[in-house]
């Protein structure tokens, strides 16, 4: 059957705000009726949205599509401003010569070194909150700080600074809480900061990430200072606010799903289990990630994207797809067969992967074992999630145990 692209309005997207971890039901109802539609984003031209899991790979994985022909045009987009993401934004063979750069730092041998301090870090923040004898605020006294002192400790970012750094890296995933103003700010004093970082580590170099890729740019790759600062900028976000959300998260999945948090403490051999099944649960991402560009035409689900016209990935959708999860609005876990798309696909997907699965890993199985009693301090409908963002999460988790 030949693929056909009916004329047709575009919907206005986002359909809904994120509510709390709540997936929209319109993602379920066009992956049924409609699984490639015609979407107007708040920026940017108009983009086709893509909702099925099959589609999604086809995107990620497939050459046909580009990120680096998103530079060409008015990129659809939720943000005020086009986010500069260095190797985020390239196709190979620039995308590899930049992923060659860091593969070196991000090897599972590498990562295991890590363990030992990042359970140090984990315990030396539990006895913290449990000698203040409660509640604790499980967001500023142990995600975000635990999140931030491994990614300081990786790049070399003084962990000190984070209190000048954070307000800097809302501007990349803020989407209606900050004028374009604000937004190129933000940017800039990030860059700023990052640069001026590079530059000392370039006279003083140290055995931490910043100094490796300094050095490995100017004797070996010539990556440009731009790209440099854009990648760390990168590295950084990803370490500190990803992280730190997806574990808050996480914590708020399992203590709202008592049964299953209660099977974890009785069987902990599922924690890996368990954290493949929080990737795939928690809609970290709001609603879309990059646009990626067609190169050539190109058919999904029976429809004909032309060449030059952008795809949208909800990925929150594809890890809800009933054709490939069951019971893809359960969490599960136990669930083993799990494909989800929590740390992307294809040639950009996360470098940083067996890291995120390790932190999560110390951070659950320290809390869990420490405190056998953790619950809510609050009622759950009184928790505030942050607006506006394009990643979710919690402002605060109020805990006792």
């Amino acid at each position: 059957m030949t693929a056909r692209q009916e004329p047709q309005r575009p919907l206005r997207y986002p359909f809904n705000e994120a509510v709390a971890l709540d997936v929209d039901p319109m993602y379920a109802k066009l992956r049924q009726e409609q699984p490639v539609v015609r979407v107007s984003c708040p920026f940017g031209e108009d983009a086709w949205l893509v909702t099925s899991h099959a589609d999604m790979k086809t995107i990620l994985g497939d050459r046909r599509f580009s990120r680096a022909l998103a530079a060409e045009h008015d990129e659809s987009r939720l943000t005020p401003l086009p986010i500069h993401t260095s190797i985020l934004g390239m196709d190979p063979p620039e995308h590899t010569r930049v992923r060659r750069l860091l593969s070196r730092s991000f090897t599972e041998v590498r990562i295991e070194r890590l363990r030992p301090k990042i359970e140090q870090v984990a315990a030396r923040l539990i006895d913290g909150f449990m000698a203040a004898d409660g509640p604790a605020d499980l967001m500023e006294q142990f995600a975000v700080p635990l999140a931030g002192t491994v990614v300081c400790d990786l790049l070399g970012v003084p962990f000190e600074d984070q209190e000048r750094f954070r307000q800097w890296l809302d501007a990349f995933s803020a989407t209606t809480v900050m004028t374009a103003e604000e937004t190129e700010e933000g940017t800039a004093a990030l860059h700023g900061y990052i640069a001026d970082l590079m530059h000392r580590r370039r006279a003083e170099p140290r055995e931490d990430l910043i100094s490796a890729m300094v050095r490995a740019s100017d004797e070996e790759e010539k990556l440009s200072e731009t790209e440099l600062v854009e990648l760390a900028t990168v590295l950084l976000i990803a370490g500190h606010e990803t992280v730190s959300s997806q574990l808050i998260d996480s914590l708020y999945v399992l203590l709202t799903h008592p049964e299953q948090l209660a099977l974890l403490r009785r069987r902990p051999e599922l924690m890996p289990t368990a954290i493949e099944e929080l990737m795939r649960y928690v809609p970290l991402i709001s609603h879309v990630t990059f646009a990626r560009y067609a190169a050539e035409d190109v058919e999904l689900s029976g429809t004909l994207v032309r060449a030059g016209e952008s795809v949208l990935p909800a990925i929150p959708s594809a890890n809800r797809d009933e054709s490939v999860f069951e019971d893809p609005d359960q969490f599960d876990i136990t669930r083993e067969e799990n494909p989800h798309l929590g740390f992307g696909y294809g040639i950009h997907r996360c470098l940083g992967a067996p890291l995120a699965r390790m932190e999560l890993h110390v951070a659950l199985e320290s809390l869990l074992t420490r405190l056998p009693g953790l619950r809510f301090a609050e009622p759950v409908e009184s928790l505030e999630w942050k607006d506006g963002m394009q990643v979710r999460s919690l402002l605060r988790l109020p805990v006792r145990w």
